[in-house]
């Protein structure tokens, strides 16, 4: 019924449309009535501004007309600012789902890299608290630094891989020295731990454990951290280009365009879609500038998205860092005697001082804290789920190129067939040249001078080049580059594992308890409905277990239940 009603409505609509056209223009209305009820119902102002019936338009300085109006000059400029509003409105509802794709996984990534900092936290701790029990409180300490600085890099802050991984090994070893290398009855002086500080890079107490590090945290969290820039700066383009400045010839012939039908009492008329197209096409030229590096922007993004998977996939290299670590205090266990006579001639003999250090405590309530990790299947990984959001991406590569016309089909312009407006009268087909997109193409457009450049879409336009570049990976210091055909080979985590490899990439089993197979994000699911009992157990590679719930360290079980809920979260919004 609705639908019949609706055919009728535009049938009629066309009908009187028709007439008008076939009368050889737009004829004067008997009354303004119709003009006063659409004014009203758009809330453009006070009602008393409007005349009764139709006057001379002499005053008018767009919508003139040899015929009676019913528009006055305040009502002309109440149009003009709601021509400008209703543009900005069909801007902002076009890209409204683009902007929320992007917005909504840029703030799922950074929720899920936030999540990830912390649960390599944990099982690093937890690995001191389990195996290193003595030296734990000191130790942990060095490890939550350390994440703080991973953090910080990832989100943006101006630090260096290199120095805070550094940092991390050099008030390690003090730490291990004192437990581990050369245990006393009493802890290390203040001033003896800062000479093994200084030490530790030239006596490599560690082996060569601190350069992997260096090389898979610069290689995995730098494309992490410019991949979230990256999607921020795709809602700042969206948002400029959702709040464009218009300049007076534009907004002249929006006005035009849009209502001043309106004086004429053509308050149902739409515009000619070649006239549509020339009138948006000028009013965007600078936004079509855009279009090309757009499309260069989700290529790059899509390119780096795709070398984010594989060893230095930032969720594989976090959640292995612990095993890592394990292998330097490892390294470090079995060449105490030498490295002690190597510290003895840097630093001399230990000096020591009363112990302070109170060790890990038992969790009381360790039972009700332990998680367990299920195996899922590779649809929820990580980069399974960047490579969902690009190819939602990729959608919308031509977004910029063809906006006019989407705006002009599908909100603006009137059917095909139909009489339409032409921005005098009503015809049955808009007769003039219809341009192109971009700049250039405007010199010839017959409704919209052009002139010049947007200042803030050229300064979004440059921008872009910018992060294409760092995307690209040609705008880094030479220790955190990466190379996207050597990052990006296509290879499952665990075939690259299991394949042959540089030792360096810390991609070989070292029996240190690395995880082979990468976490998935959805892993952490309670067992049943029950929280309390669910349990993590880590499998090492030699097949024994390490319980990582971080149960012998009260500082680190209170995190793991918020976690789990956390991360369930974040991807069910996603879904």
């Amino acid at each position: 019924m609705g639908g019949k009603s609706l055919r009728l409505g535009v049938l009629n609509l066309g009908v009187l449309l028709l007439a008008a056209a076939a009368s050889g223009g737009a004829e004067p209305p008997p009354s303004c009535e119709g003009v006063r009820k659409v004014f009203q119902l758009r809330q453009l102002g006070p009602l008393w501004s409007i005349p009764e019936s139709p006057r001379a338009g002499v005053d008018l300085q767009v919508c003139t007309s040899k015929n009676p109006t019913c528009c006055t000059r305040k009502m002309e400029e109440r149009y003009q600012t709601a021509a400008k509003q209703d543009i900005q409105q069909v801007l902002q509802t076009s890209s409204a789902t683009l902007k929320f794709l992007i917005s909504r996984n840029a703030a799922a990534f950074q929720e899920t890299f936030e999540m990830l900092i912390r649960l390599a936290e944990n099982y690093t701790s937890t690995l001191f608290c389990n195996a290193y029990r003595n030296m734990a409180a000191e130790a942990t300490t060095h490890v939550q630094e350390f994440f703080t600085d991973v953090g910080l890099f990832l989100f943006g802050t101006d630090i260096s891989t290199e120095e805070f991984v550094n940092r991390f090994f050099d008030t390690l070893f003090p730490v291990v020295y004192n437990y581990v290398i050369n245990p006393g009855l009493t802890d290390i002086s203040l001033e003896y731990a800062e000479c093994l500080q200084m030490a530790r890079g030239d006596i490599k107490p560690f082996g060569n454990v601190p350069k992997k590090v260096l090389r898979q945290m610069g290689r995995s969290l730098l494309p992490s951290r410019t991949f979230l820039q990256a999607l921020n700066l795709g809602i700042e383009v969206i948002n400029t280009t959702d709040h464009l400045h218009f300049s007076k010839d534009c907004s002249r012939a929006l006005l035009r365009m849009q209502y001043c039908p309106h004086c004429q009492g053509l308050t149902l008329s739409k515009p000619c879609m070649g006239y549509c197209l020339n009138v948006i096409r000028g009013c965007l030229a600078n936004v079509a500038e855009v279009d090309l590096h757009w499309r260069g922007y989700i290529q790059s993004l899509e390119e780096l998205s795709s070398a984010m998977s594989g060893t230095y996939d930032i969720e594989h290299v976090l959640l292995n860092f612990h095993s890592l670590v394990h292998d330097a205090l490892v390294q470090a266990r079995i060449n105490g005697p030498e490295l002690s006579g190597q510290v003895n001639k840097v630093c001399g003999p230990p000096v020591r001082k009363p112990a302070q250090s109170p060790g890990c405590s038992f969790d009381q309530n360790k039972d009700n804290q332990r998680l367990k990790m299920f195996s899922r299947n590779s649809e929820e990984t990580l980069a399974n789920r960047r490579k969902e959001f690009i190819s939602q991406l990729r959608l919308y590569r031509a977004f910029y190129g063809g906006l006019a016309d989407q705006l002009c089909s599908n909100e603006l312009a009137a059917a095909d067939g139909l009489p339409c407006w032409n921005g005098e009268d009503v015809v049955r087909s808009y007769t003039h040249r219809v341009v192109g997109n971009g700049i250039k193409a405007q010199s010839s457009n017959p409704e919209v001078k052009v002139k010049g450049t947007d200042p803030a879409i050229s300064q979004i336009i440059d921008k872009l080049k910018h992060v294409i570049q760092l995307l690209q990976g040609k705008s880094f210091p030479k220790h955190e580059k990466w190379d996207l055909q050597e990052a990006g080979s296509g290879e499952s985590v665990d075939e690259q594992i299991s394949g042959d490899c540089d030792d360096e990439d810390g991609c070989g089993g070292s029996g240190s308890g690395e995880v082979k197979q990468v976490l998935k994000i959805t892993d952490w699911m309670p067992d049943k409905t029950n929280l309390s009992d669910v349990k993590q157990i880590h499998q090492t590679n030699d097949g024994s277990t390490l319980d990582t719930t971080g149960a012998g360290c009260t500082t680190m079980a209170g995190y793991m239940t918020f976690m789990l809920i956390s991360l369930v979260t974040i991807f069910l919004s996603l879904l």
